[in-house]
């Protein structure tokens, strides 16, 4: 389920990008262009109130702040669960 919310997302983010340049039906791309700004805008806030949790992340701070401003939750909410299972052991 993770995998295919990812998924949406990009090809929410490409087709907005790609309406610039191609016609799409019904008139679509101002609606994608906003529709992708406003998911940018709540995922750039989650980023600023859960950076603790996007600095967890194995590899490099600016792939993992790349992967927050895409996907949102479905990046930070995996490492904080996992932070969480470490402190706190069963």
């Amino acid at each position: 389920m993770n995998t295919f919310v990812k998924i949406l997302l990009l090809a929410a983010y490409a087709l907005a990008i790609t309406s610039f340049w191609v016609g799409m039906p019904f008139d679509a791309g101002p609606m994608l262009r906003r529709v992708s700004l406003v998911l940018l805008a709540i995922h750039l806030l989650e980023l600023v109130f859960v950076f603790r949790h996007v600095r967890l992340y194995k590899g490099p701070l600016a792939t993992s702040v790349m992967l927050t401003l895409l996907f949102g939750l479905l990046h930070w909410k995996p490492l904080a669960d996992a932070d969480k299972a470490h402190r706190n052991p069963p």
